[in-house]
């Protein structure tokens, strides 16, 4: 199978389930070295005996036009996980099995520039399958990333504190993207399915949305992301835009979610630690 053929059957004939079910996601120690291999599905059920899933590798890709806006995204309402919440242009996951591969196995420093290029890989592919932005539209030495993070949350928002079934816990790698040129935009053809809308934004547009708007709900990665580092980066985009830049890091930072976002079985002794496999531990092939 070529690249185009790879991403272009992506998720063809499969409802939500049917991806939660097939996708085999990519099991990683808490310093981002895998382990193994899971479905996404177990890899995200939350329960007493597994109460933050089990880690595995992500990225979320933002996205910005000509004149520094940001495109954000609200995750469609038949999405099994953080329906209905507003979050950066694409988020997923990289998998086993793909064309081109999506497995990156060295240190993200080693890769020429520090840029792994699996997980851009794997950014193509959906940016395809949720956002119908073709491949050709995609400059890949373009597409930066800056940084990793660590963290987990419940869907208990979507659920309840009580009975949440569902959840998230990733090393999210963040990946920048900008369009420079008002005459070479990217085509979007929303896929229904995954995003429910789209809109780009400018930093004080979000900030009055995100402070100001208590109706919208935000997936819990995009608040951590934008709390964290995500403003900063935008105020300087050009600056992180640039290879190697003083927001480039090769350090993974861990964070918990907001209170919200835990369940009853969420417990104050788990750590960093709790859901993380290793290697002797055999996770599920």
């Amino acid at each position: 199978m070529n690249e185009s053929s790879a991403s272009s059957s992506y998720g063809e004939d499969l409802d939500q389930m049917g991806m939660m079910e097939s996708d085999m996601l990519i099991c990683v120690d808490r310093n981002d070295v895998p382990v193994g291999k899971m479905s996404k599905k177990q890899a995200h059920q939350f329960t007493p005996e597994t109460p933050r899933g089990f880690v595995h590798r992500a990225f979320s890709v933002f996205i910005f036009n000509d004149k520094g806006e940001m495109l954000l995204t609200k995750r469609a309402s038949s999405k099994i996980t953080f329906p209905n919440v507003w979050t950066n242009a694409c988020c997923s996951h990289p998998l086993w099995g793909q064309t081109p591969n999506e497995v990156d196995d060295k240190p993200v420093e080693s890769y020429p520039g520090g840029q792994p290029p699996g997980i851009k890989y794997a950014a193509i592919r959906k940016l395809k399958h949720e956002l119908g932005i073709e491949k050709n539209d995609i400059e890949l030495d373009r597409m930066r990333f800056l940084t990793r993070f660590h963290y987990w949350a419940a869907d208990s928002v979507t659920y309840s504190q009580e009975s949440c079934p569902w959840g998230e816990h990733e090393i999210d790698y963040v990946l920048f993207l900008q369009y420079p040129d008002s005459n070479v935009q990217p085509r979007i053809f929303a896929n229904p399915d995954e995003v429910g809308e789209y809109k780009y934004v400018s930093i004080d547009e979000m900030k009055k949305m995100m402070k100001q708007d208590n109706d919208l709900l935000w997936s819990p990665w995009f608040r951590g992301i934008m709390e964290r580092c995500g403003f900063a980066m935008w105020e300087n985009l050009d600056e992180a835009l640039t290879l190697k830049s003083s927001f480039y890091n090769t350090e993974i930072e861990f964070f918990d979610p907001p209170e919200e976002h835990t369940a009853f079985f969420n417990l104050p002794e788990h750590t960093a630690n709790t859901g993380v496999l290793l290697k002797d531990e055999s996770p599920i092939l």
